[in-house]
């Protein structure tokens, strides 16, 4: 029997998937449920698994787009297991037959006294410049190094010469075209701006020193700083409900709650998988979901679900050296908080200058719906809250917040 095997479909509004990798060859044996091949979609890179046991025959190539229902391998269902496994892989094969075959001798050059040798002025001209001239490749008479030769091999201020000029060109995932597609999206359909503060980040520094031994002691996981930034974010969306807003056509869509997507590298890219209802998250609940997230992503096991939705996005450029970016917004959003690296810094204190370690923190909005006021006042908001965590995000109970 032959078993057809279609795409199945990866998620609500996908309707396409790109065959990033076949991990098998055309021919082998497969058991049920086995991987055989990657697919990426827009959001996601998915395995496939084989529907059934036998001999498989591939329908598409790699690179190749197909649509979601569309066949892309045969099983033969009714072919018996082979005793001792699959043939060797096709690659290898091809490199057994291509050490076996015997590799031709280079054709010889024919060669002259003249072969390599200077004119007279060619030979005044590369001494001049500590050159020889065996290693310019002659164009006179015989392979004759000329004047003209031995002026174009001397390297002139600023070109680039004895070292690899190579380039090489590979196909962009569905995944990263995707996100290209979403970012350019966001700068020519969106009123964009950003807005910069400075945030002191000396208490959280403090309360981090004093407190984050017993927290993954007990809870299994480290106190960061996304839990503070996250917690800040909440407040200040519940202040400036605008930001939790985006645009549907000419309605404005406001939210009770905050979902708030968070910006990870992953092995295919940029994923954006989300923390539903963050506002009703602990410190420990955000430390806990920023962790499992990150790690899924990572293995490249996030689903498409948990990259869909999203109210607000938090990106933080600081783990890479960032000092300050404008970020982009993640549509259909609009709002994103960028986080950059800690660099201690002369600050004023009460008339003093004293050395603290500061964050720059920029927000970049959709100014269609929301205005200069509401976007200043809302990292401000961020920043009142991290400069001031004890009172405006653990209520003047640290131990009870961080549940210790």
């Amino acid at each position: 029997m032959i078993l057809e095997m279609k795409v199945p479909s990866p998620g609500e509004s996908i309707t396409e998937v790109e065959i990033a990798a076949w991990l098998v060859e055309d021919g082998d044996y497969v058991e049920k449920d086995q991987a055989i091949a990657e697919v990426d979609s827009d959001k996601a890179t998915l395995e496939l698994p084989a529907e059934a046991s036998g001999t498989i025959t591939l329908k598409a190539e790699e690179g190749d787009a197909v649509a979601v229902g569309a066949v892309v391998c045969h099983i033969d269902t009714s072919a018996e297991k082979p005793e001792g496994g699959n043939e060797a892989p096709k690659a290898e094969q091809k490199e057994e037959n291509t050490q076996k075959e015997p590799t031709p001798a280079p054709a010889t050059e024919s060669k002259t006294y003249a072969t390599g040798s200077a004119s007279p002025a060619a030979k005044k001209i590369l001494a001049e410049k500590g050159m020889d001239a065996s290693s310019i490749q002659g164009t006179g008479k015989d392979g004759r190094v000329t004047k003209e030769d031995a002026v174009k091999a001397v390297p002139s201020m600023g070109t680039p010469t004895g070292g690899s000029r190579g380039t090489s060109r590979s196909k962009m995932s569905m995944l990263r075209r995707k996100v290209a597609e979403r970012l350019v999206e966001a700068k020519n359909t969106t009123a964009m701006l950003t807005t910069f503060n400075e945030v002191d980040m000396s208490p959280i520094f403090n309360l981090r020193n004093e407190y984050k031994e017993t927290f993954k002691t007990k809870h299994g996981v480290s106190l960061g700083f996304m839990s503070f930034f996250t917690l800040a974010v909440v407040r200040a969306l519940k202040m400036y409900p605008a930001v939790n807003s985006m645009i549907d056509g000419k309605e404005m869509v406001s939210y009770d709650f905050c979902d708030i997507s968070i910006a990870v590298s992953g092995p295919k890219g940029l994923m954006v998988p989300v923390m539903r209802n963050a506002e009703n998250l602990s410190f420990r609940g955000v430390e806990s979901e920023v962790k499992r997230l990150a790690i899924r992503a990572r293995d490249g096991q996030i689903t498409v679900d948990e990259m869909t939705g999203g109210t607000f996005t938090i990106s933080n450029g600081g783990v890479f050296g960032s000092m300050l970016s404008t970020p982009i917004i993640n549509p259909p959003q609009s709002g994103i908080l960028g986080m950059h690296n800690i660099v201690e810094r002369p600050v004023a204190v009460d008339g003093k200058v004293e050395i603290r370690p500061i964050m720059y923190v920029a927000l970049s909005y959709d100014h269609r719906i929301i205005d200069g006021k509401e976007s200043v006042g809302f990292l401000v908001a961020v920043k009142e809250a991290l400069e001031n965590p004890v009172e405006l995000l653990m209520d003047n109970d640290v131990k009870k917040a961080l549940e210790l």
